[in-house]
């Protein structure tokens, strides 16, 4: 089975070599050639289907002598993460990779038989000399079908922290972005060899534009949510390289698909949208390469290889290729309308991009600092949490303010008195919030400055809501509830979108609220002993030693009280994985609320649990955090429903 997975690959490779070059091999005959390629793209996405179902059946029925099994489970590991051993280790995730690329390129090859003649070829060029790179580090480098030259009786297993239900969700949901983003790149770029650079490539992929970025925010939340049950530490994000790297196309993402509204709406930032959807797709390609090459040191990151090369190469000629055909074609990008002023909506938004873009830049140049500093120097040197909070804080002041100007300001030109008008309520608002969480004993005053803010823009949108319920309700005689249900599902892109922005000022909101006022305490207890932390008394009151399936597991019990009153009971874990008895898990319990979040960390113990060492925490409003990706997720689905036909 292993063998036939393998030989998929190779005839992969080939078929994807003739859909990169058919489309420049039979110009002359482009209806003949465009349908042989689209039918290579099926062959592509049939063959890497099988040779993914073959890694699979490799994993499933522990077939050691594959390499890759033997080195990512084990008899001991559960089917549930022996099925998401296919993306733990660099192998199956580049497989992984280059599966999920089929797959979108078989979609888009259906979505567009009879649209889009003139892009297509180039569109599937491009998409093959990705998958083609993919399938060069699969075949030579990274072969998931290795085998041993013995058959082990049992594999080295699974490492402890990712045995957790986040590794099944979070790193497919990333990949899902990353390689989502390659869909409107090759559209851009078969638009700027063709030169139709109009709208209509964009128009051809807002969906996968919306889809890519959806899938890259809640991938990273996922990612914060397992840190933050799993590590042990108390947080859910800690500016790790890898981390980062999914962060950048994030941001750029975000910038270009605010950007793209200049574009379809004035006709202007041709060039601009140009270069973002670039510059997304290089930092996609250079996230995965990060995650891969080892080459900057990080929890998530693997071994260190030989890889990085490959990636770097790639992405230095698909960078170069890319800024050459944007400077042969600038004449064609040149704006169909200027600025008019900076009061308007779309200085709004250039600003919004601008801001966007410095912070991509910034966590670009912190993550990649450690390589610059070892060339340069010949000492790595890490540039830790400080400087991002330092550079980012400002960064995300400045993009909820913007969020709050960019629903009630004009296109083109603003007047003063318009303006004036609009952002009289927020503002007087604003500054009321800030002054009674001054008096409520909120001291902390960057804190204040993000609350104020959240509710600045939050009233921004809720005005917008007003304003157009009441004009729904006086022109056509709707009731209330009907004039804001019939609101949203006639404008379903703007309000889809602005419970977008709602869902990030919840995430701001939990960001700031665990930043600025997180309460720690690390303690040793004997049974029976007490601490108190905030309002909570929480009392040491048993311990126990089990065996679960692929485990010992060593549990405390932790009673609660508040106010004199219990309100639960706690059982934080330390766990011994039987492969990796020397590598101990903490597996935390959480008590989450709407207001705060008590968070508990078997840190160690001893005398067979009579003494055993705590950390506890209190961590205000981390849950508007996960309620942001939900309403994330709602906003998102609003924005993209299709419209009903008439």
């Amino acid at each position: 089975m292993t063998d036939l997975g393998y030989y998929c690959m190779m005839i992969a490779f080939l078929f994807s070599s003739y859909a990169f070059l058919g489309p420049y091999m039979g110009l002359s005959r482009k209806g003949v050639m465009l349908r042989s390629v689209e039918n290579a793209i099926t062959a592509v996405f049939v063959l890497l289907t099988v040779a993914s179902i073959a890694l699979l059946y490799a994993l499933v029925t522990r077939d050691f002598q594959v390499e890759y099994v033997a080195n990512h489970t084990s008899r001991e590991l559960p089917l549930f993460y022996t099925i998401s051993a296919f993306w733990a280790g660099q192998d199956g995730s580049l497989l992984l990779w280059a599966w999920l690329l089929s797959l979108f390129s078989y979609i888009v090859v259906l979505q567009n038989r009879y649209k889009n003649r003139e892009l297509m070829p180039y569109v599937i060029s491009v998409l093959s000399a990705t998958e083609l790179f993919f399938l060069i580090l699969l075949i030579f480098p990274s072969n998931p079908f290795s085998r041993l030259p013995f058959v082990p009786e049992n594999g080295q297993g699974m490492n402890p922290l990712l045995q957790n239900p986040g590794m099944i969700f979070h790193p497919p949901t990333l990949y899902l972005g990353y390689v989502g983003f390659t869909i409107p790149f090759a559209f851009a770029i078969s638009a700027l060899i063709t030169g139709q650079l109009g709208e209509g490539w964009l128009k051809s992929t807002r969906g996968w534009i919306i889809f890519s970025w959806y899938m890259l925010g809640i991938g990273i939340l996922l990612g914060a949510n397992w840190a933050y049950q799993v590590l042990g530490w108390g947080g859910y994000w800690a500016w790790d390289p890898v981390e980062n790297a999914s962060l950048m196309p994030w941001l750029t993402g975000t910038a270009f698909l605010h950007s793209i509204m200049i574009q379809e709406k004035r006709g202007m930032l041709k060039v601009w949208n140009m270069v973002l959807i670039i510059v997304t797709f290089l930092l996609c390609i250079f996230g995965t390469f990060i995650t891969r090459s080892g080459i900057i040191s990080s929890v998530h990151a693997f071994a260190r290889s030989s890889i990085g090369y490959y990636f770097i190469v790639f992405i230095i000629i698909s960078g170069a290729y890319s800024f050459y055909l944007v400077n042969k074609r600038k004449g064609g990008l040149s704006s169909e309308k200027h600025l008019d002023s900076l009061l308007s909506r779309e200085s709004s938004f250039l600003f919004n991009n601008l801001i966007l873009v410095g912070g991509a830049f910034a966590v670009f140049w912190g993550t990649i600092f450690p390589i610059v500093s070892e060339a340069v120097r010949g000492v790595k040197i890490t540039v830790g949490p400080p400087f991002f909070n330092k550079i980012m804080t400002p960064i995300g002041f400045l993009l909820l303010f913007l969020t709050g100007i960019c629903p009630l300001i004009s296109w083109s030109k603003a007047t003063w008195s318009n303006f004036r008008r609009n952002f009289l309520i927020p503002t007087i608002s604003s500054i009321l919030f800030f002054i009674i969480l001054l008096v409520a004993g909120i001291n902390h005053i960057k804190a204040a400055i993000s609350f104020s803010l959240c509710f600045f823009v939050f009233i921004t949108i809720l005005l917008e809501y007003y304003r157009g319920t009441r004009a729904r309700m006086q022109l056509l005689g709707e009731g209330v509830i009907r004039a804001f249900v019939n609101l949203n599902l006639k404008n379903r892109r703007r309000y889809g979108g602005y419970l977008i922005h709602i869902a990030m000022l919840m995430i701001f909101v939990g960001i700031t609220g665990s930043s600025a006022f997180s309460i720690e305490k690390e303690v040793v207890l004997k049974k029976g002993e007490s601490i108190e932390i905030n309002s909570y008394r929480i009392t040491y009151s048993d311990f126990k030693i089990e065996r679960k399936i692929n485990k010992f597991i060593a549990q405390a019990e932790l009673i609660v009280t508040n106010n004199e009153k219990q309100i639960g009971i706690m059982k934080p874990v330390k766990a011994f994985y039987l492969n990796q008895m020397d590598q101990p898990v903490s597996e935390v319990f959480i008590r989450m609320g709407l207001k705060e979040d008590l968070y508990a960390i078997l840190a160690g113990y001893e005398e067979f649990g009579r003494t055993a060492i705590f950390k506890f925490l209190v961590n205000p409003l981390v849950l508007w955090i996960w309620i942001g990706g939900a309403a994330m997720t709602a906003g998102t689905i609003i924005a993209v429903w299709p419209e009903r036909k008439r």
